[in-house]
């Protein structure tokens, strides 16, 4: 693999919400340290006006414990790693007759095979390069990426949002009482718009260009909670974490677009409601990103007309 060949792929916000005039509003946002837990406590106004509360503990070892050491993505970093699989596989496993160099420049891996037998040599390319492809797959795995392929057929690495929300999810069951007490209707889409209205209240935090960030600017779901500021995709991961820690049974899915991400869910559309259907699965659309105040079903201009032109890629996160 080229790492030079790879794009980058994150979530950045669009500006364009000339659909709906109401915008976020966190008035209160504090963490307090509460023996071996914190405490969260946000404040924040609705999409109706209406004052909203939302306080919660978290376990200190969970804050600081899972995806602590998750990290922006580096071509170098990553063709070192690979690099030294390589070597290690086959100072372990020598091939004989044959003599292997291997080096990295700019994020690529330089492979030089000599020897006498030419079979022998074509075998060792062709060995080095299932094994690159593998060891590639392994580091991806390890740091929480993996390959991305946009709509437009393009492929490139991007967090693994999924991933990271479904390993999140324990993390959050302690929310999941205290917001179906404050939603004392069990109605999933006041559920939904009330998850809504706490993360687009968040503090919006710009992602650099996609093309450069390399993932930089995602924080995976307890970090943007402590850290209180986010990004789209950031926002996104955190949404998708929490429905899944509230209703396990229900289809999520992520909607990828150039330069931006939304959310699905499976709920019987109401009102043309923006849709995408994905393997016999409607999934009703929804933005967690703010600035703008949005209930499920309804999407800025912009990312709506994107959408159902079929310019985006999706990622499902089934039912338990």
């Amino acid at each position: 693999m080229k790492f030079n060949e790879i794009l980058i792929f994150s979530a950045v916000l669009f500006t364009t919400f000339s659909n709906y005039n109401a915008h976020a509003e966190q008035t209160l946002f504090n963490k307090k340290k509460r023996g071996d837990d914190y405490l969260f406590t946000y404040h924040w106004q609705d999409i109706n006006q209406q004052k909203q509360s939302i306080e919660f503990l978290l376990p200190k070892k969970n804050l600081f414990s899972r995806f602590r050491s998750f990290k922006s993505y580096k071509r170098n970093m990553a063709a070192e790693s690979i690099k030294l699989s390589l070597k290690k596989h086959f100072r372990d496993n020598p091939i004989a007759d044959v003599q292997l160099i291997f080096s990295q420049q700019s994020g690529n891996i330089q492979t030089k095979i000599s020897g006498k037998n030419n079979e022998k040599v074509n075998n060792a390319y062709q060995q080095v390069a299932k094994l690159e492809q593998q060891f590639t797959q392994q580091y991806l795995h390890e740091n929480y990426y993996h390959l991305f392929t946009s709509y437009s057929g393009n492929q490139g690495i991007k967090p693994d949002h999924i991933r990271i929300a479904n390993e999140s999810v324990d993390d959050l069951k302690t929310i999941k009482p205290v917001i179906l007490d404050i939603v004392t209707v069990k109605n999933i889409r006041k559920v939904v718009n009330f998850i809504l209205g706490f993360v687009q209240t968040i503090p919006y935090e710009t992602l650099q260009s996609r093309a450069t960030s390399s993932g930089a600017g995602f924080s995976p779901p307890l970090r943007l909670l402590w850290e209180n500021k986010g990004d789209c995709d950031s926002k996104a991961t955190l949404t998708i974490a929490l429905l899944r820690a509230l209703m396990p049974r229900i289809k999520i899915a992520l909607i990828f677009i150039d330069n931006h991400a939304v959310f699905g869910i499976d709920v019987p559309a109401e009102n043309n409601e923006p849709t995408v259907t994905f393997e016999g699965t409607t999934y009703v659309l929804a933005d967690p990103t703010g600035p703008a105040l949005m209930n499920i079903g309804q999407l800025g201009v912009t990312t709506k007309n994107i959408i159902l032109s079929g310019n985006y890629s999706i990622e499902t996160f089934g039912a338990l």
